[in-house]
């Protein structure tokens, strides 16, 4: 009993992913569930906010709100997101890509220009890392998207009716839902509401195993949308393979970027992690909906990635000196 819940703690990533395939594949594949998928449905739609808000309430509730500033590593990530993006766009322009190959980079696209996931400061928290710089920077990181998206989709796809300001200022909305209403409460149980602010902190690793969960609801969507795609199995694998070595090249970029600082793992997180939730839903909005798939795929990664680092820092910690 004990083997299998260090597996769990160690794992917990991998195991919600699967347990949502498991349960989109029972519930897809089984006539007799039906109404029941019906019903859960609208459900699971509902709740996945909750789900949301909650993790990112309770990873505030543990801010030192006094020690989040802007640091050196903050601009070299945000340069280099930049950078990265520029690459994407100017390889869509300089070989005007058409058809699937533009489908190709699109996908890969969303999952760069792509905000840092909230949930990042969740991951960095838990291998050791610097929870205020790791939520200053996610704050930047969605400014920086609100600005790349309204100059570089319509450049890349003429079919992406998309305005500067109504860009902006529809990313800029979601980020105040996501991160500052959060914030702001967590702010108010941490400064007023003290016995309140004590029992929730007091729970080990709470925010983790809501992300967890909220990982499982998100893993089965993309199942759904994999297993819906009308395309070629070979096209969503070659989707998968390339989302896999920019998963790999951003979390090491990152990383390679920290090192400098002695952040090796907040910068690795910050170029890495991404809110594919976020980037799905612009790749739907205002891309071919069929390169959703990219950061569909790059969920799997990333996670992937995460565990492999929650695993080692574990192990590392629990070494005798």
């Amino acid at each position: 009993m004990t083997d299998v819940v260090r597996f769990l703690k160690d794992w917990t990533l991998p195991v919600a992913m699967g347990a949502g395939t498991l349960v989109y594949l029972l519930f897809a594949y089984t006539p007799a569930l039906d109404e029941a998928a019906a019903f859960f449905d609208p459900v699971i739609e509902a709740i996945f906010p909750v789900f949301m808000f909650g993790i990112l309430f309770v990873t505030f509730c543990k801010v030192d709100f006094h020690k989040m500033r802007p640091v050196g590593w903050h601009l070299w990530v945000g340069v280099f997101q930049v950078l990265f993006v520029m690459i994407a766009v100017g390889l869509v322009l300089g070989f005007r890509l058409q058809g699937h190959s533009l489908i190709l980079m699109e996908a890969l696209l969303t999952c760069i220009i792509g905000p840092c996931a909230a949930a990042a400061a969740v991951v960095t928290q838990k291998l050791g890392g610097s929870l205020e710089e790791m939520t200053t920077y996610t704050f930047l990181s969605n400014m920086i998207t609100a600005l790349l998206i309204p100059v570089c989709f319509p450049m890349i796809d003429k079919a992406a009716n998309i305005s500067f300001m109504d860009a902006f200022l529809k990313i800029l909305r979601e980020v105040c839902l996501v991160l500052l209403v959060p914030m702001a409460l967590a702010y108010v149980v941490k400064h007023w509401m003290k016995g309140l602010h004590r029992r929730i902190i007091g729970v080990k690793d709470l925010s983790y195993y809501l992300w967890a969960a909220s990982l499982t609801i998100v893993t089965g969507t993309t199942v759904r949308n994999i297993c819906h795609a009308d395309t070629t199995a070979w096209f969503l694998l070659a989707i998968a393979l390339l989302g896999m070595v920019l998963c790999v090249v951003q979390f090491a970029v990152g990383r390679f970027i920290g090192h400098y600082f002695g952040r090796t793992v907040e910068a690795g997180q910050a170029l890495g992690q991404k809110n594919t939730a976020f980037a799905i839903w612009i790749a739907y909005t205002y891309l071919n909906p069929l390169s959703s798939v990219g950061p569909g795929c790059y969920i799997l990664w990333q996670n992937i990635i995460n565990s492999v680092e929650i695993w080692q820092h574990r192990k590392m910690m629990t070494l005798p000196d």
